[in-house]
């Protein structure tokens, strides 16, 4: 629940305490911790939408719970797995502080890090703005990419549970 500048100080102790600076587990640990209560929020709203008789149904017809979970429940909820799974992928993708603070050498470093960090091949020119535009723009391409294959279950899985009925 803490915003991210606010645990950063002890966190970078930690993670040097445990050699873990310019290690990628540094970047996961925190990923993970930030964007699972998300994940849970989202889904349990998806899950909570599914109509129960549906889940019922299968057992009178003789379903086991693995069954009913794979064959019933798990395609109608698809497209709130997506929503989540592309949305949450986004905010990793984007993630700029944990990166710049637990990444120091410039082979770990993210694209936003990277990108941020660029410099001009004249220490006396003005910042490098076609550049950095540049870099932003390919590093934005696989994002764009991704949200137009998954169009469709993005749209599905944000308006799932918008209508009754």
């Amino acid at each position: 629940m803490f915003p991210g500048i606010a645990i950063i100080s002890p966190l970078y102790l930690q993670f040097r305490d445990w050699d873990l600076i310019n290690n990628k587990l540094a970047l996961i640990l925190p990923g993970v911790t930030f964007t699972l209560p998300v994940c849970i929020w989202t889904l349990t709203a998806f899950f909570r939408d599914l109509p129960r008789e549906l889940e019922e149904a299968a057992y009178v017809d003789g379903a086991s719970r693995i069954q009913t979970f794979t064959q019933v429940i798990g395609p109608l909820a698809a497209p709130g797995v997506f929503t989540t799974a592309i949305l949450l992928f986004i905010a990793s993708w984007n993630e700029f502080l944990f990166a710049r603070t637990f990444m120091s050498k410039v082979e770990q470093l993210t694209a936003p890090v990277a990108v941020a960090q660029f410099e001009g091949a004249d220490i006396a020119a003005a910042t490098p703005w076609g550049e950095i535009s540049a870099a932003a723009i390919a590093t934005t391409i696989p994002l764009v990419i991704l949200v137009l294959v998954f169009q469709r279950r993005i749209v599905a899985g944000l308006t799932a549970g918008a209508v009754k009925g």
